[in-house]
């Protein structure tokens, strides 16, 4: 919350503390911005919430409170009874406009706080498979883990980024002798991509590559004693080209985790042999198996078959006890939907390994449908498959696509209109807020000659004061959207505070030569706006434009 609304907290709780003969703490008090200017600035229903508990009726309460409040101490002017008993704020005109100068000072780390006290939190987000294109699954998640990591950073976090790279399995297996196939096809010999294997034009472009550097040195050696080299070099080029998509997306991540090193590392080991230590597996029918029906899972669960070979589930068990074993308070995992029943046993493993199972959050992110010409789009340019993160970056961009996505909540269906993502009106969210920041721009660039206030004894009409009060917010927003992990909360505040500056533009006289002190005050407002949205746009990775 804002330091006003904190005062305004802290005073209530005195107040209805000594008025009511109860012991009340300030999070107890609830606060609310008033919608209407005859009402105040702000609004509490302490007396009716606490009147019950001290025999009184609510009137006779908020009477009391009233009585006791002290107005000077928060900055209020006064505060009035309403209706039943609701306690209405009247602020005064300087405390309200105290915001400007805060934002001024702060300049770009405005927004920022200690609210997270410096807990180490892993996020873990995207983690594709690096045989394709990434597709709006991915891209969704991309966008969401992002925003995530860079909300909680702002809020005082001390967050890692990490991906993990799955290059262990037999899909990285598949995508060698697709590679390999296409290679060969290249070299003018006759073979065929495995029917289970990938059939997309982007591996052809790599065994082209593959074919400029080497020529047809691979094209008569024995295919089993040139595998190796197709699955790196098929890896590495995959991989690069996910990196290169990524940041472009603005996407960047602080450790890249490979499955391969975690097995190389016997760190898989070291989970079952710490599984064992805790008395969590048994073997059965030559397998053995994790008890993960001993923390809620519906079934245990196999961890090494009965020829020997892993599961999927315990490379990955292996990898989430190296990242408690880095000393992390918390491991946030983002995963699709598919991903939904895993969620159990991942939680259970975690559990069975020592750790409080709240150690482990899991967000899932649903896929998006791509709307265009309100029929779904599903074919990509590239690929002629799925629709591809670079097929929406070339369709709509990366500002409107990072907005989308963070617009909802990442566990809800959604459909992403690409008509709608390309218009340039109001009509189109990321426009209209973009387009408040290039306002703000351009009314600074008008101000040739007028000097930035210090005061602002003349900031006092209804949309300057709503203005202040949501830049007022923004602290707690950036907290509250950290904290949920809900990007979307950030969003609508954009949306709510470029709302409230157009209004304002449209309403007000700005700049006036003939009144330029007002005009300097009125300045400073503008800049400390441009600030606020600046920064609320960077928290979820979208730009804010100079000019439109």
């Amino acid at each position: 919350m804002s330091e006003l609304e904190e005062k305004l907290k802290k005073g209530f709780a005195a107040a209805v503390s000594e008025a009511l003969g109860l012991e009340v703490a300030e999070n107890e008090i609830e606060l609310s911005l008033s919608r209407d200017k005859a009402h105040g600035d702000y609004a509490s229903n302490a007396a009716m919430k606490f009147a019950k508990r001290a025999g009184m009726k609510p009137r006779e309460a908020a009477e009391k409170i009233v009585s006791l409040f002290d107005c000077d101490s928060v900055g209020a002017q006064r505060v009035e009874i309403a209706g039943p008993g609701f306690l209405n704020v009247f602020m005064k005109e300087d405390s309200l406009a105290a915001i400007i100068t805060k934002v001024l000072a702060a300049g770009d780390r405005y927004g920022w706080s200690d609210y997270g006290k410096g807990k180490k939190v892993n996020v873990e987000y995207v983690s594709a498979n690096p045989t394709g294109d990434l597709h709006p699954g991915h891209a969704r998640g991309a966008a969401t883990g992002d925003s995530i990591t860079r909300l909680m950073r702002m809020a005082g976090y001390d967050v890692t980024r990490e991906y993990y790279v799955n290059d262990a399995g037999n899909q990285i297996n598949n995508m060698a002798l697709s590679l390999q196939a296409r290679y060969l096809q290249a070299c003018g010999k006759d073979a065929q991509v495995p029917e289970d294997g990938y059939h997309g034009p982007d591996l052809i472009a790599i065994a082209e590559r593959i074919r400029e550097e080497y020529g047809d040195r691979y094209a008569e050696t024995d295919p089993k004693e040139s595998f190796a080299f197709f699955r790196e070099y098929g890896l590495k080029a995959e991989l690069q080209k996910l990196k290169d998509d990524l940041k472009e997306f603005r996407v960047e991540f602080d450790v890249w985790t490979s499955e391969q090193d975690i097995r190389n590392r016997g760190l898989v080991q070291k989970a079952l042999d710490t599984l064992a230590a805790q008395g969590r597996t048994y073997m059965q029918d030559g397998a053995l198996w994790l008890r993960t029906t001993d923390f809620g899972d519906d079934k245990d669960r196999v961890l090494v078959k009965s020829d020997g070979s892993y599961t999927y589930f315990t490379p990955d068990i292996a990898y989430h006890l190296d990242k408690l074993d880095r000393g992390f308070d918390e491991l946030v995992d983002l995963f699709g939907a598919d991903h939904h029943g895993y969620i159990a046993r991942l939680k259970a493993a975690i559990q069975a390994l020592g750790y409080e199972p709240d150690k482990l959050n899991v967000d899932i992110i649903q896929m998006a449908r791509m709307i265009k010409n309100g029929e779904e789009f599903k074919l990509s340019k590239r690929s002629g498959k799925a629709v591809a993160l670079r097929d929406l970056l070339d369709e709509a961009g990366v500002d409107a696509v990072r907005y989308f996505f963070a617009s909802r909540a990442g566990d809800t269906q959604m459909d992403f209109d690409l008509d709608m993502a390309v218009k340039q009106s109001n009509d189109n969210p990321v426009y209209y807020a973009q387009y408040a920041h290039a306002r703000m721009c351009s009314v600074l660039e008008k101000a040739e000659g007028f000097d930035i206030a210090d005061k602002y004894d003349l900031i006092t009409t209804a949309k300057e004061k709503t203005l202040l009060k949501q830049m007022a917010e923004f602290e707690k927003t950036v907290a509250d959207a950290a904290e949920a992990r809900l990007p979307h909360k950030m969003v609508n505040y954009i949306a709510r505070f470029a709302q409230a500056f157009h209004s304002y533009y449209n309403d007000s006289k700005i700049i006036d030569q003939d009144n330029p002190e007002l005009s300097s005050q009125r300045l400073a407002l503008v800049k400390a706006c441009e600030i606020t949205l600046k920064n609320a746009l960077d928290s979820i990775g979208v730009s804010a434009p100079v000019h439109m």
